[in-house]
């Protein structure tokens, strides 16, 4: 495998394709997200249990590239049991991140953000890391907005 390649699929990448953090159906949560692209097919429900000032639980299900399962699979793991503002936060810090606008004075406030930094050689490969992060980040954007409002 080309060394390149080798930084793509991390240890951590794989870890968190192989054995995802909270891999399964939640039908009764509270919230469903529906992460798709319909350009690769990678496409995962994550679900979502959170009162107006805390992620409480967060699983996920679906199929999806090695890139797009670890991802979320940290996107579970780093969420869960956040305040909202603060995972809101995290989603826009790992967005800015695999997208290499942050500056050098950023601290990452995830280890495990760094396991993608391999993204950022391939562009083709963001929307895969990105996917799940997008749509949570909506769905935080809009709970801030709704805790605003009341």
């Amino acid at each position: 495998m080309k060394d390149d390649l080798k930084k793509l699929y991390s240890e951590i990448i794989r870890k968190h394709n192989e054995t995802p953090f909270h891999f399964e159906k939640k039908g009764n949560a509270k919230n469903t997200l529906r992460a798709y692209n319909p350009i690769c097919g990678d496409r995962f429900e994550v679900y979502v249990d959170s009162d107006q000032q805390t992620v409480r639980g967060l699983y996920f299900h679906g199929f999806g590239c090695a890139i797009s399962k670890a991802s979320t699979s940290v996107l579970a793991k780093t969420l869960e049991g956040k305040p909202l503002n603060e995972a809101l936060e995290l989603c826009d810090q790992f967005l800015r991140f695999i997208n290499q606008e942050t500056s050098g004075k950023e601290s990452i406030l995830c280890d495990d953000f760094l396991a993608f930094t391999g993204v950022r050689d391939f562009p083709e490969r963001y929307d895969c890391a990105s996917l799940s992060w997008r749509e949570m980040r909506k769905f935080l954007g809009s709970m801030e907005v709704n805790a605003l409002n009341t």
